[in-house]
């Protein structure tokens, strides 16, 4: 997944009038404004209310699903192996957010404060916050992947990190 990938379907998604954040490793990207590493999917959050609007853009570009794991999260691929890894959010009124997690009475919680922006090739993008991303990498066997990013927010943010 190229930088130019992510802004195309940045654009695609902005054109179908839904709101989506970057998360994952271009999430961290993005708040460094900087590529740090390849990326082999996308992860892209959105209000679970416009998931049928996501899907149906996403399918008009010739992504198809490829995994569904619903509530929690599904991933969209396209013909030449691009992935987007899609976790639907469901806002409360405060602009915090939860999304359904693999236990049911403890959902993933994203403070009104978790959605920023960063920036991709000079372009401003929606992005989880850096406590955000460091919240999300924990409870699990980090990948070295993980390790990188966690490594690029220590660095950049001087935040404190589980590995």
């Amino acid at each position: 997944m190229t930088a130019e990938d992510v802004l195309s379907i940045l654009t695609l998604l902005r054109r179908a009038e839904v709101d989506i954040w970057i998360g994952g490793g271009w999430g961290i990207d993005a708040l460094l404004g900087e590529q740090t590493r390849d990326h082999r999917d996308l992860d892209l959050m959105h209000r679970q209310d416009q998931e049928a609007t996501v899907v149906t853009a996403l399918s008009e570009a010739g992504f198809a699903e490829t995994v569904n794991w619903r509530p929690i999260r599904f991933v969209l691929t396209a013909p030449d192996g691009r992935e987007l890894d899609l976790h639907p959010l469901t806002f409360a009124p405060d602009g915090s957010a939860t999304q359904a997690s693999p236990t049911p009475d403890r959902p993933f919680t994203y403070p009104a404060t978790s959605f920023v922006t960063g920036t991709i090739k000079g372009t401003t993008v929606p992005c989880l916050s850096a406590a955000q991303q460091v919240y999300f990498h924990q409870g699990y066997e980090p990948t070295p992947r993980d390790h990188h990013d966690m490594a690029q927010l220590r660095q950049a943010f001087g935040i404190a990190t589980h590995f």
